[in-house]
Order: C-alpha cells, then sequence, then structure tokens
C-alpha cells in the first residue's frame, strides 16, 4: 500500500530496484549510480516525513501495514498468554488483553485489535469494542492490581462500536465505569496510542500515570471525516478537519493532553515493527522504574491531578 504523499518515494525505489537489476542481469557496474540514487531516496524520505500535514499523518496511523496491539506485544514479550470474556456476555475480539514478561517482569497488555483481511476485520469489528470488550479490559485491570502487576495498555480504534445492540447493553457506562476505575488503580498505569485514538473508544483504556503517543498517531474527540460530515456536510473537508482539530502528537504534546511523543521509523512504525518494538520496550521500562519509586497513593493522586489539570485556564 502507498499513500498518495509517498508515491515520488514509490517511483524512485521501483528505479533504484530496476537498476540493481540491470546490473546483476547484465553485470554491469552501477555502483556509484545506485549509491547515488539511494541518497536521493533518503534524502527524498527526511523531507516528506518530517513536514506532514495532519490529515497525512492520520492516513499513516491507519496505514494497513502499521503494527496492531498483538503484533507489538509478541515482540516485547516471550510468552504472552492472552486472557478472554468479561464473565458477563462474551469475548469481545476488538479487546484483547492478557499478562506477558518483559525482561522478567510481569506485565498486563490490553488493548484493541483490528483485522489484517476482510474476515479478521469482521471478526474484531475493525477494532471497535463493544460494552463487553471494556467490560473485559476492567476485568484485567483488576486482576492485574490484585496480582500486584503493572499495565500497559496499547490504544488504537476508530471509536467504540457505535450499533444499537451495544447501547442497549450500556456502552456509555461501560466506558465511564473503565474512566473512574483506571483513576483509583492501584498499580503502575502505562497508555500508549499506536494507531487511531478517537473518542471515548480510546479514552475508556487511556487513563494512566503516564499517557504517550507514537510519532503518526493521533487523538481527538472526533475523527476529521466525522467532524466535516457534521460541520459541511460532506467528508471532502476532512483535511482542513485535521487542520482545525490539532490532533496531532505535537499538538496533543503542546496542549499538555500527553507526556511524551514516541518517534518511529523513517517511513512510519510498519517500515521496522522490530525497532518500534524496541523503542516501546526502552519506554515501558523506563516508565516502570519511574512509577516503582512512588507508592500507590502518590501514583493516584498524581494520575488524579494530571488529568484534572487538563483544560484549567489560570488567568
Amino acid at each position: 500500500m502507498v499513500l498518495e504523499f509517498e508515491k515520488p518515494i514509490a517511483d524512485l525505489e521501483q528505479k533504484l530496484q530496476e537498476m540493481k537489476e540491470l546490473a546483476k542481469g547484465r553485470n554491469i557496474d552501477l555502483s556509484k549510480d545506485i549509491v547515488s540514487l539511494e541518497g536521493k531516496i533518503l534524502a527524498l524520505k527526511k523531507e516528506t516525513f518530517s513536514n506532514l500535514t495532519r490529515w497525512q499523518r492520520v492516513q499513516l496511523s491507519r496505514h494497513a501495514d502499521r503494527p496492531y496491539a498483538l503484533d507489538y506485544i509478541y515482540e516485547l514479550t516471550n510468552d504472552f498468554i492472552e486472557l478472554h470474556g468479561d464473565r458477563s456476555v462474551k469475548d469481545d475480539k476488538a479487546m484483547v488483553g492478557g499478562l506477558g514478561d518483559i525482561d522478567g517482569r510481569t506485565v498486563f497488555f490490553i488493548g484493541q485489535q483490528k483485522g489484517r483481511n476482510t474476515k479478521q476485520r469482521q471478526e474484531r469489528n475493525f477494532g471497535m469494542a463493544n460494552p463487553e470488550g471494556y467490560r473485559k479490559a476492567l476485568r484485567l485491570m483488576k486482576m492485574a492490581e490484585k496480582f500486584n502487576k503493572p499495565i500497559v495498555t496499547l490504544i488504537d480504534t476508530p471509536g467504540a462500536f457505535p450499533g444499537l445492540e451495544a447501547e442497549e447493553r450500556g456502552q456509555g457506562e461501560a466506558i465511564a465505569r473503565n474512566i473512574k476505575e483506571m483513576f483509583m488503580l492501584k498499580v503502575p498505569v502505562i497508555c500508549i496510542i499506536i494507531g487511531e485514538g478517537a473518542s471515548g473508544g480510546a479514552l475508556g483504556i487511556a487513563i494512566g500515570d503516564k499517557v504517550l503517543m507514537l510519532e503518526n498517531t493521533w487523538y481527538s474527540v472526533i475523527s476529521p471525516e466525522s467532524c466535516s460530515s457534521i460541520l459541511w456536510r460532506s467528508w471532502d473537508y476532512k483535511e482542513q478537519a485535521a487542520e482545525a482539530l490539532k490532533l496531532t502528537a505535537k499538538d496533543m504534546k503542546s496542549n499538555g493532553l500527553i507526556d511524551d511523543i514516541l518517534p518511529e521509523p523513517l517511513g512510519g512504525a510498519h517500515k521496522d515493527l522490530k525497532g518500534m518494538s524496541k523503542t516501546l520496550k526502552q519506554v515501558i521500562k523506563k516508565a516502570l522504574k519511574e512509577l516503582d519509586a512512588l507508592d500507590a497513593e502518590e501514583r493516584i493522586s498524581k494520575r488524579i491531578d494530571k488529568f484534572c489539570s487538563m483544560g484549567v485556564v489560570i488567568e
């Protein structure tokens, strides 16, 4: 999959591949030309990805090859055990969770999971959790608290499922309860937005001591398309909506809504899953070390103060 703004890079990469095949097939020395073209490609990549618009970052966050929650979890841990069900209705496959080992320490992971193909997307409901998904997440959080294990949430959702049956089973209540309970968890909680962070669907697992965003992700009360359809009665103004919403990691950091931005490999996280996972592991271990130095009551107090201070203006 090549995004519109990536086409000039893809064209040069195609030429590079053809040049390499020509040199190999006809035994011609084109090493200087190959090195020169590789330099041009690298320079173009750096220029392109350092000047992305907000809408282009939204597109990158949705890239078909972008790593999902389970991709990161399996890279971060050697022995992940997935746990299922909310013990009430069913197992929501849009929300995944379980426990795994990070360098000798057990961590509970919770995250939204999208699908790679049509069948998986239907099974995972495009990463849009139902109430039982949020209740499953809360069940795992309470289990982590019981056994005194830290929690890491990986957020990537276009929103909570808006269907009638979800509302009938208490979608709003489930998300609200998660938010309330996450404030009071006695164990360290680290929340990382790895793709899309839309509305209450994201917020339902995003209350933590540390809230982080990958470089090419977005976090907002509404998607650019939905905002455009409300304000302009058309999706054609989604780029303007993205600019107005100020939903990128840089915007969130400047507004004090997140703690830090995690740099991605050049071209996006999908270009180097192992490299991105290595960065995540380092950040998680560092954050846990800082949070371990605080007692539970102090962590809870700081967590509450952090979110209560958002949006407050002192004149």
